[in-house]
Parts: C-alpha cells; structure tokens; sequence
C-alpha cells in the first residue's frame, strides 16, 4: 500500500502539492488549529511537525470511513500522539546540558509561516508548563487556551469528565502558584523590554539593577553547543552582573526586535548570523524584568534565522 501523500509542509520549506481528495481538505482547514495545540503541548517545531505529520498519516487510513465530526477527531488523534511524544521528550531531556526552553516562535501578521500565526502560549508560560504531567498539560492547554469543555477534553483522552475537572483543577492551582494570573498590554511590555535592553547593551549594572525585578530569574539554552550558564540564574544581583558580564564580551552584534511567542522578543547577530533570541517576562508593576529566557542553541533558531534577516542598523555594547 502506498504512503499517503502528505498536505503538510516539509520542513525545508513550503511546497505546492497536489490535494486528491477531501479528506486532504479537512486536514487542510484544521491544520493550524492542530499545529498551535500540538505546539504548546510540546514546546518544539521539529516535534511538532512529526505529530502533525503522523496525525496525517492516522487520517489519511480511515479517510474511506464516515468521519461525523472531522475537526474533533483529528485534534483526537494529534492529542494522543503529541502525549506520545511527550513523554519520549521528557526522557530524553534528563542528558539535556544545561537549562532546557522551549524553541520560540514567530508570531503577529508579518509571520511568513501561516501555520504559526494562531496565539501562542508565552514563552514564560510554556516553562511553567513544562512543570505539569503529560496529561495535565494535555488538559490545561485544551481548557484554558482552546476554551474545550471538560466533556470535550475527556472524549479526547478517553477519560471520564470527572477525571477531567481533576486534572484541570490540579494544573490550573499548580500554573497559578508559579505564575499569578495578571494582565500587561504589549506597548508596557514593550517599553520594559527597551528599557531592559538599552541597559544590558550599555552594560550598565546601576541601570540594570534598576530594571530587574528582585525576584528575577534568567534562563540561559545553549544545550551544551554554545557558551551559556549551566543553571538558572536567580536575583537581581546576580542576574544583573552575568548580563553586564556578557555584554562586555560580545563583540558588536546587531538587535533586532520581533514578536516571539506572541509578546516582545529581540534576535542577536554576530557577523550576520542569527545568535540568540531573547523574551522578557515583566513583572505585574509593568516598570521590571522578572523573567529573562534567553535561547543561544542553534538546533533552537533554525525557524527564526530562515525568517529574520539582520538590520542595516548596529549596536555595539
């Protein structure tokens, strides 16, 4: 039997395909959806994209069947396998070097991929989530960014609507206590990320104390491939002298800001390649950084350097 051909998009770029049938249409229309649940599940596009695939490849064999309710048995089906994949990642990450983040992603309307538009998750939220079990991420991410019942969720993981309500009482209590619930509208969370970074570029340490919250917390993700801090980094003293440290080793390097994740992020270049992205988590005055997650492991910006080009523009520390 041949392999069905795929609707879904090869990882070296987009390609023209031919659709042979309905079937292929229905993946078609709920594939964002399907990319955007799988994705705050997982944290990663390469992981992503396998589900995604794979969650093709289970449609396609019963394309020949009665589908009543497409949309709900696809988001079925990628669901069980990103819990799959899940766990195999977990696993694998206990040999991880250093501090493990999630791969971040383009989001806005100037996203060249269409896939990755739909609202993310922050990236502050996703390394909460990395705190749940499979299956409370599973429920968390359904109920409180795809607003799914709890009668909807539990058709989904075969599970009793009151094992459900459980299990999204116990996620929600656990995201709460590592992240009270507060509401920063971007031009604040802008304006802090500037500030931020205009004292991290001059290496100013007064400025930077100033700017850091003094519960911050710094990730560093260079998986071991890149010079990066091997634990994370607490307090607004030590946060503050590692950034000023790094700022007076780098050499010139261009910034430019996007929007990571659906907040305020910034790339590095050095010598025209893509470096680093970094997020900055706000804290609820809206005047300071209280997270700082930044991405250094090229195996995490492959997406990012295929879309973001450096600017005329230098910055020198």
């Amino acid at each position: 039997m041949d392999t069905p051909v795929s609707p879904w998009k090869d990882r070296a770029g987009p390609q023209d395909r031919p659709l042979p049938d309905a079937g292929s249409e229905d993946f078609l229309h709920h594939r964002e959806l399907l990319f955007s649940i799988v994705y705050n599940m997982l944290g990663t596009v390469a992981d992503t994209e396998d589900v995604v695939q794979e969650t093709w490849l289970s449609w396609a064999s019963v394309q020949d069947k009665e589908i009543a309710n497409p949309r709900a048995y696809l988001v079925r089906i990628a669901v069980n396998h990103a819990l799959s994949q899940m766990r195999r990642a977990r696993r694998s990450r206990e040999s991880y070097i250093g501090p493990w983040l999630p791969e971040p992603v383009l989001t806005g309307p100037d996203t060249p991929d269409s896939a990755i538009r739909t609202e993310s998750v922050s990236l502050a939220m996703l390394v909460v989530l990395e705190t749940l079990t499979p299956l409370q991420r599973a429920v968390f991410v359904l109920r409180e960014a795809f607003a799914y019942d709890h009668a909807e969720i539990a058709a989904i993981l075969g599970r009793s609507p009151a094992a459900v309500r459980q299990l999204a009482h116990r996620a929600k209590e656990r995201v709460e206590a590592r992240r009270p619930r507060y509401d920063l509208d971007r031009s604040t969370q802008r304006i802090v990320t500037e500030r931020f970074l205009d004292a991290a570029i001059g290496g100013d340490l007064d400025a930077l104390m100033d700017v850091l919250a003094p519960e911050v917390v710094m990730w560093s993700d260079g998986g071991g491939k890149r010079r990066a801090a091997l634990r994370v980094v607490e307090g607004r003293d030590k946060v503050a002298r590692l950034v000023a440290a790094v700022s007076a080793r780098l050499p010139t390097f261009d910034a430019r800001p996007v929007q990571i994740n659906g907040g305020p992020g910034v790339v590095l270049f050095l010598g025209g390649t893509l470096y680093a992205a970094a997020v900055f988590d706000p804290a609820p005055d809206g005047e300071r950084v209280r997270g700082i997650y930044g991405l250094i492991n090229p195996d995490k910006l492959g997406r990012l350097a295929e879309s973001v080009h450096p600017p005329a523009a230098r910055l020198a520390p």
